[in-house]
């Protein structure tokens, strides 16, 4: 059986595949901030929802790491809000 880590390395040594995930790192930067701020603020997704008066299933949609749904930024705003942050964006240049 393969491990996490070994599964990773063969797939990224595929040029496409590796081009791919270089293209969704903001995305996976962007989920791992969400859910460090919700557990920091001790939330479940349940708790956040009722705090932003919408359902837990948008919470799930909302930390998921899929293309399809991209948030609004007051989503985000409302978001952060909830756990006890406030939300910078920053543009960084390459």
């Amino acid at each position: 059986m393969l491990s996490h880590e070994e599964l990773k390395r063969r797939a990224l040594a595929n040029r496409e595949t590796r081009t791919e995930y270089e293209a969704q790192k903001p995305d996976f930067e962007l989920l791992d901030k969400l859910l460090e701020a919700r557990k920091r603020a001790g939330l479940t997704q349940g708790q956040v929802a009722e705090k932003m008066g919408t359902k837990a299933t948008a919470i799930t949609r909302l930390e998921s790491a899929s293309r399809r749904h991209s948030p609004k930024i007051e989503t985000l705003r409302r978001y952060a809000d909830a756990v006890g942050c406030r939300l910078n964006i920053e543009l960084i240049p390459d």
